[in-house]
């Protein structure tokens, strides 16, 4: 980082300082309007900051307005923040008497050996390891924004009680948040939620709160995903299986799962012994392997598995397609020799690149290292993340570490896509596992004749096929390419003359495989138009007495709404070679 930008958004630390100093900002003008309401916590996050409040009351719109016109007078009021420190009884006396528990309660929790800060900005004070900046004044007035209020539990815990959550947003300069919120404006607009029910792809209902039910339409486009799917894995050595959803509590005990994350997994007790639902696939994998010998020319082995995972969520977290508690994911695992590591990696780089591209998805990379809970020795840890390095770095792959974020049982790569609203995602990843094949005891027979513990790579390209489609939905506004499409043509009559052809046409293009609807009604063309058009269908056929005298159809283009006339052979090339392309 240049010295130059080292105060600029570019520099992710600046940037979390800045709405950092905003969240302390919120939480003085709530202090100040109304001094009842107890605090919690509030940090940056990726587009902003929130802050948690524990209020006798519910935030409304107007006191959102009110408090955001407070912090813009804390902002000119030029505050100078002043970071000091207090011996433990010390901090708590200050906190108890200020009446704040949720302050007194993290003060108890930290490590004896901890530094106990605060942060005072004119009457505010507030428990806060920072950083912060100098001035309330740096936060410019006219580029802050309070976003929304939503629910959530003190520390994320459904057992505690719930708080309210204030979102907000803070920028250098008043352009900046304009853009935002005109980027914010346009993703309501494309909500998967929203778009999903108008399409006819999804539907979450009360009966099953983070369990979409899909809709045929939505098959369509999942199914057309899987088939995808499966020919760039056939093409790039890979086999598929499948294995069971529920398995017993011995297997999770073994792969680590049933220590590390039980309260994520559902579970059931089958003839007085446990089972789980399966919330990853890795184990199952394990078993596929270890079920017959093999020999280091098998290796590489890699097998895919299209695998329905369900996973424990917080009603709060839930929302649409992003963040369910039933998903299918597109894992597979890859056994290899220490040897062939960087390969294979490479191999699955190469592979991930090629399906983001396809969408039209930039990405970048991020290495995530050793966290603190984790199993194995630290010098395969070492050893594995050296590894992801080496390969990346090959590749002139650029990366970011990302410290302490790994998987319990080893580093990984991750990929986050950016969508058209230049928003990111972490999609892929490429975990590197020297600990599973060590605890299931996996073999191969080497050149030596000697058994050798492979090592293997959990993967995934979609990550989530459901969250891949929200994100799709999202990024496309419902527009999906044509070989996405659930419909990729509708048929239109001008009149009734004119419906025995529109048959003709129909059956045409259905007997070559193309997804196609009929809209023979007695209604005006251009109502009809309309309706497909709210539909986001690719390729309208509009056929009255004119094309049908010349065996033509009239072809009106969804994304340029251009109509042109041509013989039906034609469109049929130009919507096969768009479909077997798979053009965006």
């Amino acid at each position: 980082m240049s010295e130059e930008n080292k105060y600029t958004f570019e520099n992710k630390e600046y940037r979390d300082t800045y709405r950092h100093t905003a969240s302390h900002m919120l939480a003085q003008a709530v202090k100040r309007l109304y001094p009842e309401v107890k605090l919690a916590i509030g940090p940056a996050i990726e587009n902003g900051f929130y802050y948690d409040f524990d209020a006798p009351f519910s935030f409304t719109q107007e006191h959102l307005d009110a408090l955001e016109a407070e912090m813009k007078k804390i902002s000119k009021e030029k505050l100078p923040l002043e970071r000091f420190e207090l011996p433990r009884e010390e901090a708590r006396k200050l906190m108890a008497g200020k009446d704040e528990p949720y302050k007194v309660e993290l003060i108890d929790d930290l490590p004896a050996d901890a530094t106990i800060s605060f942060y005072k900005q004119g009457e505010f004070t507030d428990l806060c390891a920072g950083p912060h900046l100098d001035s309330t004044g740096r936060v410019k007035a006219n580029a802050l924004k309070l976003m929304n209020v939503t629910g959530a539990y003190w520390r994320g815990d459904s057992n505690n009680k719930m708080l309210q959550r204030i979102y907000g947003t803070a920028f250098p300069k008043k352009d900046e948040l304009d853009a935002y919120l005109k980027r914010m404006e346009e993703a309501k607009k494309r909500d998967h939620r929203k778009l999903g029910k108008e399409l006819g792809l999804f539907t979450i209902l009360e009966e099953g709160p983070g369990f979409p039910f899909f809709l045929p339409k939505g098959m369509i486009l999942k199914n057309q995903l899987i088939d995808f799917w499966r020919e760039i894995h056939r093409k790039a050595g890979y086999q598929e299986i499948s294995t069971p959803i529920m398995l017993s509590r011995t297997l999770w005990e073994r792969s680590g799962h049933w220590g590390h994350y039980k309260n994520n997994m559902y579970t059931t007790v089958i003839d007085d012994e446990d089972f789980a639902i399966k919330p990853m696939n890795c184990p199952g994998g394990m078993l596929v392997y270890k079920s017959q010998p093999h020999s280091y020319r098998e290796l590489p082995m890699r097998v895919g598995e299209l695998g329905i995972v369900h996973r424990h969520e917080l009603s709060g977290a839930l929302h649409g397609l992003m963040r369910v508690r039933c998903f299918t994911q597109d894992d597979a695992h890859i056994f290899m020799t220490r040897e062939q590591i960087k390969d294979e990696i490479k191999g699955v780089c190469q592979l991930i690149d090629q399906v983001y591209s396809l969408f039209g998805f930039p990405y970048h990379i991020e290495l995530s290292t050793m966290p603190d809970d984790h199993m194995g020795d630290e010098a395969d840890w070492e050893m594995a993340t050296n590894a992801l390095k080496a390969a990346l770095e090959e590749m002139g792959k650029d990366y970011a570490i990302n410290e302490g974020d790994g998987a319990f049982y080893g580093p990984k790569i991750d990929f986050h896509l950016e969508d058209c609203l230049g928003r990111t995602w972490q999609c892929g990843t490429i975990q590197l596992d020297f600990q599973m094949p060590e605890r299931f005891e996996l073999e191969y027979t080497g050149a030596d004749d000697q058994k050798h513990r492979p090592v293997m790579i959990h993967r995934v390209v979609f990550g989530s096929i459901e969250r891949f489609i929200g994100i799709l939905t999202e990024h496309y506004a419902g527009v999906f390419p044509t070989w996405l499409a659930p419909v990729q043509v509708k048929v239109m009559t001008m009149t009734d003359r004119n419906r025995d052809y529109a048959q003709v046409v129909m059956d045409r293009l259905e007997g070559l495989g193309f997804r196609c609807e009929m809209d023979d009604r007695n209604e005006k063309i251009g109502y009809k138009i309309r309706e497909a058009q709210l539909e986001k269908v690719p390729y309208m056929l509009i056929l009255g007495d004119k094309e049908e005298e010349a065996a033509q159809v009239a072809v009106r283009n969804h994304k340029d709404g251009k109509t042109a006339v041509m013989p039906l052979d034609e469109f049929i090339d130009k919507l096969t070679y768009e479909v077997k392309n798979r053009l965006s």
